[in-house]
């Protein structure tokens, strides 16, 4: 029919299962999706696959019945990422959605995402689970679709009773000490530590958390089999007796820049308070603060020596009052004892072509294979994007020198010539 957008069957799986339905959506769509995350928060995870696909067989109906999800134009500005007040169509923002969801519907399996986690001996929590951290219902429709855990799968209990420590990746051997005894001193005092399972200063708390036999939570930007740095297992596999390693994509997904992005708010909620110990200006360890802050959980900043660029993002919190001043794990208790919930992680970048990129082409360039060119419709699956999307940004990339075509195929290319 001239209405359809995707020859789609029925599911092969039940859709009535919620833990299948939600392993399901955090197979189709990328973290911190709202769109999707109002869409199940209105129908719930099964009903709401029911109606994706009748949207995709007769997308007209779909959008009429979007009447009774009672969106409203608040919400829908919401869900859209604006701020004005122009109305918004409900129907509208999730028909895009709806683009980008059917990139990845023909491949769709969660039992088979699912066994993959069983053999992994995981556990999948979903809201409503005695597991599942409440912390994480502040972030409204941003909130992760489902948890992929490996290790204890209490993270309500872990996470009750928590800090994050959070800096960059490229760390001096002051913030390294500082964050040893800040880790160290808080699981003294029964504190989990929190962070992101990078290089630096991530890697430097978890270490130090587990050499006092503390508990701690590593949220990946990968799968949960797919431990993420490679030389940073050995610890993450130590995290497992008593805390946890995490990830809310599925068994097989790779690690990209928008999903180590994505992951810090989901680390910033998972906390009673964050802190971070060292962060220049450009540190992702700065997003996972100002999502802290977002969620009206307390942030601290180390300070560091005036002379050091590796200090200048945690003195610009400080500076502008976003921050208290901690410099031991008292202070950092302190810090986390004026909140009786959760809060807080990271991530880092230097200047390279492509930083200014919009959020869709940022997707687009990362989807992008290096070696072997891929048709469109492959970058689109990846990238968690419509065709027509891809297509619109593909052009820029290439003009840009981030990407090339060849033979109708694409991939990112060597080295780019954008200014």
């Amino acid at each position: 029919m001239a209405d359809t957008l995707f020859n789609l069957p029925r599911f092969a799986f039940d859709v009535a299962d919620e833990r299948v339905a939600r392993a399901a959506w955090s197979r189709l769509t990328e973290p911190a999706d709202v769109v999707a995350g109002a869409l199940v928060d209105a129908l719930g995870a099964g009903p709401a696959l029911e109606w994706l696909a009748d949207a995709l067989q007769a997308p007209s109906d779909a959008a009429r019945e979007l009447s009774r999800l009672e969106l409203g134009q608040k919400m829908a500005r919401s869900l859209a990422g604006g701020h004005d007040s122009r109305p918004v169509s409900p129907a509208g923002v999730l028909m895009a959605g709806v683009r980008r969801w059917a990139q990845r519907l023909q491949s769709l399996d969660p039992v088979r995402d699912l066994e993959a986690l069983d053999r992994l001996d995981g556990t999948l929590l979903v809201p409503g689970d005695p597991g599942w951290p409440t912390g994480l219902a502040d972030l409204g429709p941003a909130a992760p679709m489902a948890l992929w855990v490996r290790g204890q799968a209490d993270l309500a209990g872990l996470a009750r009773r928590s800090v994050s420590l959070v800096g960059s990746r490229a760390s001096t051997g002051y913030g390294e000490a500082v964050t040893r005894d800040l880790a160290a001193g808080l699981s003294e005092r029964r504190f989990t530590i929190a962070s992101g399972g990078a290089y630096g200063i991530d890697a430097a708390a978890h270490r130090a958390t587990l050499t006092v036999r503390g508990s701690t939570i590593v949220l990946l930007a990968s799968g949960v089999d797919r431990l993420y740095p490679a030389a940073n297992t050995k610890f993450m596999e130590a995290a497992f007796a008593d805390g946890a390693v995490v990830s809310e994509v599925p068994p097989g997904s790779v690690p990209f820049r928008q999903r180590f992005l994505a992951r810090n708010r989901v680390i910033a909620a998972l906390g009673r308070a964050t802190v971070v110990v060292e962060a220049a200006r450009r540190s992702g360890a700065l997003s996972t603060a100002n999502h802290a802050t977002a969620l009206a959980r307390p942030v601290g900043a180390v300070p560091g020596p005036v002379t050091s660029m590796a200090s200048t993002g945690c003195h610009d919190l400080l500076r502008s009052g976003a921050a208290v001043c901690v410099t031991d794990a008292a202070e950092a208790a302190e810090l986390a004892g004026s909140l009786t919930t959760d809060a807080a992680p990271e991530q880092v970048t230097e200047p390279r072509p492509g930083d200014d990129l919009d959020p869709t082409a940022r997707r687009v360039l990362d989807a992008l294979p290096v070696r072997q060119a891929a048709p469109i419709e492959s970058v689109a699956t990846v990238a968690g994007l419509s065709i027509p999307e891809v297509r619109a940004k593909l052009g820029g990339l290439l003009i840009t020198g981030l990407a090339e075509k060849e033979a109708g195929r694409w991939r990112r290319a060597l080295q780019g010539t954008k200014k």
